[in-house]
């Protein structure tokens, strides 16, 4: 079918009111959405695509991308990815052992909501995959003074509570009763949320990968993109690694942390930083997992500190959440000295049993942190055919099943109540997630 020029379309102005988890209507979030149709055809950036057979090409295999590249195939656009190693990639930040899954977000109840929604698809991918992807451990969330109005906990507590989460508050007893390993930490309030937990993030990326090659998704490891192919402000594909022209309606970068890199003029508004990630060994697994010892975070508005339960072979994962460092890719990504004594400094305090535990693995996992917090989904203002799809925050994976969705709604211009907090926006407000707070 030969382009058309369309000069001025007001494409899907249609307003949804959706419904929380309990019922109410309010600004944000939904239950029961209404659809939009545009019949035969799709408008990107005023140029006419033909619904069904749109060539896609997706840049980064990562939680973004794989989860936009099944939706958007599932809706019969033919899909290619390039990402620049192998799938999952291991440098990706998808690529660990274990991701929280949380809606605890402190006063933020948008993403509170979105997470209400994720956690169902979370289920749903363990019934999918005949895996259990997701483990619901529940989250805790420890701190050494009572819990007051403005704080991260408190709000998430209050937030949570208004959406009927199974919540439960604690004091000290409570604590050394539950979650006896933290009995000797200065922890002293807080609440267990039912409703949350970790899921293997690797095996997931792994396991949307191989669902992605049995829908016919295009996959092509180890060859990424290293520029775009455009004309008259129009983007019409990527050049790749071996230096291949490869040609489409539509390229969507969901690149993460190499987004800066690759699409330059982005570095305005996104930054990649790097965060420490540390695996321990400890000698007694058991004490560390079960109802006893689920995800947790210690203070973490203040302190940064979050972990999960021990793996079966005894692998204990520590992190720390905070502003991260700056990161250039040209620079030494080792994990400095000082880390290792702020991590262990840590668990002394938590944990003295582990104090000297033996570190089996230091990494330092690569965010692509937009300047307030909130993901960065849309068209580009400045080329045509050319979506941007990334800025994941630290906080993106667990919005997984949720994202396939938002973006190809956002890549077909069609409504989605969820895509407007993830526009192109001018950026003045301070990160989003509470739990990153700190310095």
């Amino acid at each position: 079918m030969r382009e058309r020029r369309l000069h001025s379309i007001n494409c899907l102005r249609h307003r949804e009111t959706p419904i929380d988890i309990s019922g109410r209507q309010n600004s944000y979030s939904h239950r029961k959405r209404s659809s939009v149709r545009l019949v035969g055809c799709t408008l990107i950036n005023n140029r006419r695509l033909p619904l069904k057979s749109s060539k896609i090409i997706i840049v980064g295999g990562g939680i973004f991308g794989i989860s936009a590249a099944r939706e958007l195939k599932k809706r019969g656009h033919s899909v290619i990815i390039f990402d620049s190693g192998p799938l999952p990639n291991p440098d990706a930040s998808s690529s660990d052992i274990s991701k929280t899954i949380r809606a605890d977000y402190g006063a933020d109840r948008f993403y509170a909501q979105l997470a209400t929604e994720a956690i169902t698809g979370w289920h749903q991918w363990n019934e999918e995959s005949g895996q259990i992807l997701y483990e619901e451990t529940g989250n805790l969330w420890l701190t050494p003074t009572p819990m007051t109005q403005g704080q991260f906990e408190f709000e998430s507590y209050r937030v949570l509570s208004d959406l009927n989460y199974p919540i439960e508050l604690l004091g000290k007893p409570e604590i050394q009763e539950r979650f006896p390993t933290w009995k000797e930490a200065d922890y002293s309030h807080g609440y267990y949320n039912r409703r949350g937990g970790w899921a293997k993030s690797t095996k997931t990326v792994a396991w949307l990968v191989e669902k992605a090659a049995e829908e016919e998704v295009n996959l092509q490891q180890n060859n990424g993109m290293t520029g775009l192919l455009e004309h008259a402000g129009q983007v019409e594909g990527i050049i790749t690694q071996d230096g291949s022209e490869h040609r489409s309606d539509l390229v969507i970068i969901a690149t993460g942390a190499w987004t800066p890199k690759l699409v330059p003029w982005m570095a305005e508004t996104l930054r990649s930083v790097a965060q420490p990630v540390y695996h321990f060994q400890v000698a007694d697994p058991t004490a560390y997992q079960g109802k006893q010892f689920p995800q947790w975070g210690a203070n973490v508005s203040e302190t940064g500190w979050y972990g999960f339960p021990a793996q079966q072979e005894g692998i204990l994962k520590v992190a720390h959440h905070g502003r991260g460092i700056p990161m250039n890719f040209g620079d030494d990504q080792s994990v400095f000295p000082e880390m290792d004594r702020k991590f262990r400094d840590f668990l002394g305090s938590s944990f003295p049993e582990l104090r000297d535990a033996r570190i089996v693995k230091r990494r330092l996992c690569f965010y692509c942190d937009s300047l307030d917090g909130d993901f960065w989904i849309d068209h580009d203002a400045r080329r045509k055919n050319l979506v941007i799809a990334t800025g994941g925050s630290g906080h993106g994976f667990k919005f997984g099943p949720v994202l396939g969705e938002i973006i190809a709604d956002v890549a077909e211009q069609k409504s989605n109540p969820w895509a407007y907090r993830f526009r192109r926006r001018s950026v003045s407000k301070p990160l989003t997630d509470a739990a990153r707070s700190n310095d």
